[in-house]
């Protein structure tokens, strides 16, 4: 940053499979981590285009990637194109090359992904691509696509919890942590409400509003599991080995007052 206005405290990069993802799972942290003056950096892998029963994929691609960006700028977050079609997140060398580059552009010090575990095959890999891509980050070895100079700084890895709480088997996924959301959540329901193509085509099989209906419930479900808060995004940490010191938590200390620990039953 440049001028009157401050450096930032870190970047965030949030990194998910498809348009709408980040903002269903993850907008309620990033709105928070902005308020104490981290940089916010949003893409996703996918560009969106198998989310539509009417339009024609180029149709589909290009409405789902305005959206996107249109959510990403409500926020003052900086937007990456996505790089492949939906079902084609794979994970693979070429892929994680691409990833990889961009990876070494944003230089996050908290990087956001979704669950190792999901219901959806593109979420899990995009998890792992993700976790790979900053593994590698300072790899001379390792190529990207288009090179990119490393970087050796440490990354803190955090995965939200899956669309529906459960794994791919139905299991509940836990979080190590709730972020408090409950004060933000008309920013994020606006953020989701962006992609009206989604709007369109669920309310015709779920009803009025169905799937910004079903974020805020999931969040107040994740607000009651915390014990604490009305609404709440859960996250977990992941191992630090490969990508930080032990005690390198920079979420937690960031957010110190709006968290809380998952305590068992």
């Amino acid at each position: 940053m440049n001028g009157s206005n401050p450096e930032p405290r870190g970047v965030v990069f949030a990194l998910a499979a498809h348009p709408d993802d980040i903002d269903m799972m993850m907008a309620g942290t990033m709105l928070r981590l902005r308020s104490v003056g981290y940089e916010l950096h949003y893409m996703t892998i996918g560009n969106g285009s198998c989310g539509t029963a009417v339009h024609t994929k180029d149709e589909i691609i290009r409405i789902r990637t305005a959206e996107a960006r249109a959510a990403a700028h409500m926020i003052g977050a900086i937007y990456h194109e996505p790089l492949v079609d939906d079902i084609d997140i794979f994970y693979d060398k070429p892929l994680l090359a691409r990833v990889g580059a961009v990876m070494r552009d944003v230089r996050p010090d908290i990087l956001l992904l979704q669950s190792p575990q999901d219901y959806m095959e593109d979420h899990m890999n995009s998890s792992r691509l993700g976790v790979t891509a900053a593994f590698c980050r300072g790899m001379r070895n390792f190529p990207t696509d288009p090179p990119r100079p490393v970087f050796e700084k440490e990354v803190a890895v955090y995965h939200a919890l899956p669309w529906g709480l459960c794994d791919q088997l139905r299991t509940p996924i836990l979080p190590h942590f709730y972020v408090d959301v409950a004060d933000v959540m008309a920013q994020k329901r606006d953020m989701l409400a962006c992609h009206k193509s989604q709007k369109e085509w669920l309310d015709v099989s779920q009803g009025l509003d169905s799937y910004l209906i079903a974020m805020e419930d999931m969040c107040a479900q994740v607000g009651a599991m915390s014990g604490r808060f009305a609404s709440a995004e859960g996250w977990r940490r992941h191992s630090h080995l490969g990508f930080s010191a032990p005690g390198f938590d920079p979420m937690s200390d960031a957010l110190g007052e709006w968290i809380e620990p998952h305590r068992p039953v």
